[in-house]
């Protein structure tokens, strides 16, 4: 049974994923009665084309990285070029809209109104985008909900790892008074090579050249990225909407040596930590550097290693690690998404 994807936004995300489709044919079938079929691209820099009867995924990949284009995808009856962004998501065949698109995490858009249209146009939607799920979760959710389709936003954390899922499943039964975790990558990375006696800014340097940071790496340092993924536990597994300004957020631009050095005197560790606690309904959050005890389970992660801890009233603490970024991971995360979205919708109408 064949599952039409359109994607949103063909950078290095949707293109890792298009090669998973691939690389991952035979065992999506066999494991899963899964068979996505790519039938549109869509990319505000590199083009957009669509045929409803699906496009060659290495013709595709082949064309991407031959010109940049995926226009010059060559010729064949049915193929249209040139829709943008809205009319591929409104007008194509497709089941499943893979919004990937470049977001401005701090107005969430234009990945909401992709989501939006999508919905209202009876189309699922996985993403990676931050936006929708901190900005619009309870709108977007009910609209969903409201034409029966799937939306599915594992990465939106910790990339392939699942924070998400997990809780809601495996935990499933338990309530979760709080939650606390590093969430940021970038700022564990440069927390950790000053451990080893490096600078503030020769560590940020190192993880800039690693691409571990962005040229400008604002958004990690100062917290906001580690926030809008707060927002996001706040609104999908507390059940309590968060603004994600309205969250306490330090970040660690303004560490130095002889802090993390005085830390390691006194047997602890500086990390980022995300936190979330609920008591009596209400959930109070902040992101802010806090020392933890080496004997501490967030003192032993290490580089750019994500963890979260979930305070379970029934199973106590659970850990889960995982890398929090990285284009197959990120990819992975959008694929289980996309066999949950075949196991809840296509399988039942089997």
């Amino acid at each position: 049974m064949s599952t039409k994807v359109a994607f949103i936004g063909f950078g290095g995300v949707g293109q890792s994923l298009a090669e998973l489709f691939l690389k991952q044919k035979e065992n999506l079938n066999k494991s899963h009665l899964l068979n996505p079929v790519v039938v549109a691209v869509s990319d505000v820099m590199k083009g957009s084309i669509y045929h409803p009867e699906g496009l060659d995924v290495e013709t595709l990949l082949a064309t991407i990285k031959q010109t940049g284009n995926v226009e010059d995808y060559p010729n064949q009856p049915g193929l249209i070029r040139g829709w943008d962004s809205l009319e591929t998501i409104k007008h194509s065949n497709a089941d499943v809209i893979v919004e990937v698109t470049f977001t401005d995490v701090r107005t969430g858009q234009p990945a909401i109104d992709h989501c939006r249209a999508a919905f209202e146009n009876n189309k699922s939607v996985v993403t990676t985008n931050k936006g929708p799920v901190a900005l619009a979760y309870n709108q977007l959710a009910a609209l969903a909900e409201e034409n029966g389709v799937f939306w599915g936003f594992e990465g939106t954390v910790m990339s392939g790892t699942p924070a998400l899922r997990m809780p809601v499943t495996t935990l499933a039964g338990n309530e979760i008074t709080e939650i606390k975790g590093i969430l940021n990558g970038t700022t564990n990375y440069i927390l950790t090579e000053m451990e080893k006696g490096e600078t503030y800014q020769a560590s940020l340097e190192k993880a800039q050249s690693l691409g571990y940071a962005e040229a400008d790496p604002t958004s990690d340092v100062e917290g906001l990225d580690a926030r809008y993924k707060t927002a996001i536990l706040s609104n999908y597994l507390m059940g309590t909407p968060l603004v994600a300004e309205d969250i306490y957020c330090k970040g660690i631009s303004d560490f130095t040596l002889d802090m993390v050095k005085e830390a390691s005197k006194n047997n602890q560790k500086w990390r980022l930590l995300a936190r979330l606690t609920k008591e009596n309904g209400t959930v109070k959050a902040s992101v802010k550097p806090e020392l933890v005890d080496n004997d501490d389970p967030l003192a032993g992660v290490i580089g750019p290693t994500n963890a979260i801890v979930y305070q379970c009233d029934l199973a106590g603490p659970i850990m889960l690690t995982g890398a929090g970024a990285g284009l197959v991971e990120t990819a992975y995360s959008l694929l289980i998404d996309i066999i949950h979205y075949h196991r809840q919708y296509a399988l039942t109408k089997i």
